[in-house]
C-alpha cells in the first residue's frame, strides 16, 4: 500500500467539508420538522407562547446532530468521493499506482476523530440540553405531569442496606408526595414519599425488619423516615421515632431512571448503570446506549468506507446514480438494522453487546468487501 500524505490530506479536507455541510443541512431540515410539530402541539395550549417550542427545538439540536452524524458522514462522503471521481483526480491517482487504502487514510482518520468528538465531547452537551428540553416539553406541552410511578401510583425502589447486613438490601415502597416540577425555571423541593413501607432483607432475602412511616424525605446520603415504627424479627413494634436509612440514591437518579437513556452522557452512563442495577432497576436500555456511543467512532469509519466503496467507480462503467442510490439504501438498511437490534436487545432476545455493535460490524464488513472488490476489479 502506497501512502501519499499530500493526496490523503487533500481528500480528507474535501471529505470533512462535505460531511460538515451535509450534517448542517440534515440537522437543520430535521430540526425544522421537529419545530413544526412542536408548534402544532403548542397551538392546542393557549397558555404556551412561541418561545416554548422554539426553545425546545433549539435545545434538541445537538441531539439531532448526534443521531444524524453517521448518515451525514455516509452522504457527505459519497458526495466528496464522487466529485473527485468525476473530476478524474482519484482515477489518475489510482492509475499512478496509489492504492485506494492509501488516499483513504486521511478521510478515515477524520471520520474516527469526528466519532470520538461526538462520543466524548458532544454527548455531554447533547444529553444535558436534551434533558432540559424534555423537562420543558413535559411541563408545557404534555397533558398531566409528575414522575412515573409503578403499581397503582406507588413507587418501588431497591437499594443496598449495608447498615444491617454487608450484603443486605432494602426495598422501599411509597407514593410520591407531590408532582415534582418539570420546569427547570422553578425551584424543586426535596424528594418525598408518603405512606412508606421499607423491607430490610439479608443477602439470602431473609426478612430482618420492616419499617412503616407516614413519610420519607430523601436527603444527601440517607432517607429520613419521620415517626417511623420498626417491626423487628420478633414482629414487635417500636415507639415512633426518626429513622435514617443510608442510601446512594439521589432525586435526579430516581427521576433519570424513568427518563430516556439519551439524557445521560457517555461519561455518566457507567456509574449510573451501576447505581441503577443496585437499586433494582433494569439497565438494559442504558447499557445499549453506552455501547452505541462507544461504537460511534468505528461506525463513522464504516460509513466513510461505505461512501468510498459506493462512489469511487469509473464513470465509464455507468450507473453512477444507481451506485449513489445504493449507498444511501445501504445506510438506511444499517439504520433499520440498528433499530431492530436495539429492540431485540431491550427485550432480552439479544446480548447487549451484540445488539449495540451489530450494525457497526455489518457496516465494516460490507465496506471492506466493496473496497476489496473495487481494488481487484
Amino acid at each position: 500500500m502506497t501512502l501519499t500524505p499530500t493526496l490523503s490530506l487533500y481528500v480528507a479536507r474535501g471529505f470533512l467539508a462535505a460531511t460538515v455541510a451535509t450534517l448542517a443541512a440534515l440537522t437543520g431540515l430535521v430540526a425544522l420538522f421537529d419545530f413544526i410539530e412542536l408548534l402544532r402541539r403548542a397551538a392546542t395550549r393557549p397558555d404556551v407562547g412561541f418561545d416554548v417550542p422554539a426553545t425546545v427545538a433549539a435545545l434538541r439540536l445537538p441531539f439531532i446532530a448526534m443521531q444524524i452524524l453517521p448518515f451525514a458522514m455516509l452522504l457527505g462522503g459519497i458526495i466528496a468521493f464522487w466529485r473527485l471521481t468525476r473530476s478524474s483526480e482519484l482515477i489518475v491517482a489510482r492509475a499512478a499506482g496509489v492504492s485506494a487504502w492509501g488516499f483513504l487514510a486521511g478521510p478515515l482518520l477524520v471520520a474516527f476523530a469526528l466519532g470520538v468528538a461526538a462520543m466524548a465531547g458532544l454527548s455531554p452537551i447533547s444529553s444535558k440540553l436534551l434533558a432540559r428540553a424534555e423537562r420543558i416539553e413535559f411541563s408545557q406541552l404534555r397533558v398531566g405531569g409528575g414522575m412515573s410511578t409503578l403499581a397503582g401510583g406507588r413507587l418501588w425502589l431497591r437499594q443496598s442496606d449495608r447498615a444491617i447486613d454487608p450484603q443486605g438490601v432494602a426495598i422501599l415502597s411509597g407514593r410520591p408526595a407531590v408532582a415534582r416540577s418539570a420546569d427547570p425555571r422553578r425551584e424543586r423541593g426535596p424528594f418525598e414519599l408518603q405512606a412508606v413501607t421499607v423491607w430490610r432483607l439479608s443477602a439470602g432475602d431473609r426478612p430482618l425488619a420492616r419499617i412503616e412511616a407516614p413519610r420519607a424525605i430523601l436527603t444527601p446520603g440517607a432517607w429520613v423516615l419521620e415517626q417511623a415504627v420498626v417491626f423487628g424479627a420478633d414482629r414487635q413494634p417500636t415507639a415512633p421515632a426518626r429513622v435514617e436509612l443510608p442510601t446512594e440514591l439521589t432525586a435526579s437518579r430516581i427521576e433519570d431512571s424513568f427518563a430516556s437513556p439519551e439524557t445521560l452522557d457517555f461519561w455518566t452512563l457507567p456509574g449510573f448503570i451501576a447505581v441503577l442495577e443496585e437499586a433494582g432497576f433494569s439497565a438494559v436500555r442504558h447499557r445499549i446506549q453506552f455501547h452505541s456511543l462507544l461504537a460511534l467512532p468505528l461506525l463513522s469509519v464504516a460509513m466513510a468506507l461505505l461512501a468510498a466503496g459506493f462512489s469511487m467507480r469509473h464513470n465509464r462503467r455507468g450507473g453512477v446514480a444507481q451506485m449513489i442510490a445504493a449507498g444511501v439504501a445501504a445506510g438506511f438498511a444499517l439504520f433499520v438494522l440498528d433499530r431492530i437490534a436495539s429492540e431485540f436487545g431491550e427485550a432480552g432476545s439479544l446480548p447487549v453487546v451484540l445488539a449495540a455493535w451489530a450494525p457497526t460490524g455489518a457496516g465494516l464488513l460490507l465496506a471492506v468487501a466493496l473496497l476489496l472488490h473495487l481494488e481487484d476489479g
